[in-house]
């Protein structure tokens, strides 16, 4: 398995729109970084949690059918190709209007327990790219907690640029979408023909 192709899929999936970017892009944008770091914590914290229940899920499920491999290696691979799509066609839009108690630790927690894309990309990350070429729980470990680390990065970098550079992504939104679309379509050709 390519660590670089664990590396690109995790950066692309944690640094593309979703429900924890946009709330936290909207959070520093209302209500300042600091403020927001918070959100961002419990954003690492919550999937951190949704990521190691994955990978349990994953191991038990490879150690009883060890044949299903392939198939979460092809679920991954459209998963992929289908989110280069979703990417390649989203826009940045207007962000629903957040009250500032949802802004704190617990929040941005909870939040991934109720992300489609984050429950999504834990499953389809640990299947794909964790359990079945690193079986040592230690190694899984270390794993979960630099995607936990990448994912808490990703919405951290939308809160910082939520508060200084909102205006720049929305004009250069489509030049970020096809890159980070290529870099998917690439990610999912790594793993099918690996």
């Amino acid at each position: 398995m390519s660590v670089l192709s664990l590396l690109v899929y995790a950066f692309v999936a944690s640094f593309t729109p979703g429900p924890n970017n946009i709330m936290s892009l909207y959070f520093a944008n209302q209500f300042g970084l600091k403020q927001t770091f918070r959100f961002c914590v419990g954003v690492g914290l919550g999937f951190f949690i949704l990521l190691s229940v994955a990978n349990y899920f994953t191991v038990a499920l490879n150690t009883v059918f060890p044949q299903v491999e392939f198939i979460m290696k092809l679920f991954g691979c459209l998963y992929l190709l289908y989110l280069a799509y979703k990417i390649m066609k989203s826009k940045l839009g207007k962000e629903q209007q957040f009250n500032s108690r949802y802004n704190n630790l617990k929040s941005g927690a909870l939040l991934q327990f109720i992300n489609p894309k984050g429950t999504v990309y834990a499953i389809t990350v640990t299947a794909t790219f964790v359990a079945p070429f690193y079986h040592h729980y230690l190694s899984q470990f270390f794993f979960v907690i630099v995607l936990a680390v990448i994912g808490f990065l990703g919405t951290f970098s939308w809160s910082l640029f939520g508060s200084l550079f909102k205006k720049w992504i929305a004009q250069y939104q489509m030049v970020f979408n096809i890159t980070m679309a290529l870099l998917l379509v690439y990610t999912a050709a790594t793993i099918l023909f690996h």
